[in-house]
C-alpha cells in the first residue's frame, strides 16, 4: 500500500530572507503556492528567476510608466493597464 504522507524540503536562507520570512503569517502556504506559480506559470519578464537584471529594472520602469498595475474586478488578480492615448 502506497504512503499517503506529505513531504517535507527544507532549505537554507539568509538574515533578512528569515526576517522577511517571519513575518509572514502561514510561511509554508506562502512557500508552497511561490513555488507551484514559479513552476506552473514563470514571470515572461525575468523566465521564473524572481530577479530583473538593472537593464531590465529600467524598461519595466519605463513600461510602467504609461501602464499601472489594476486589480480586475472580475477575478481579482493584478495585471497591467494601458494609459497612453491612441489619438
Amino acid at each position: 500500500m502506497k504512503n499517503n504522507k506529505d513531504g517535507i524540503i527544507t532549505f537554507k536562507v539568509d538574515e533578512a530572507l528569515m526576517e522577511a520570512l517571519q513575518a509572514i503569517p502561514n510561511r509554508s502556504e506562502f512557500i508552497r503556492n511561490a513555488i507551484k506559480a514559479a513552476i506552473s506559470g514563470p514571470c515572461p519578464l525575468c523566465g521564473g528567476t524572481g530577479t530583473l537584471s538593472p537593464r531590465q529594472k529600467e524598461h519595466w520602469d519605463k513600461f510602467t510608466a504609461d501602464h499601472p498595475l489594476k486589480e480586475c474586478e472580475e477575478c481579482h488578480e493584478w495585471h497591467p493597464v494601458c494609459q497612453r492615448s491612441h489619438a
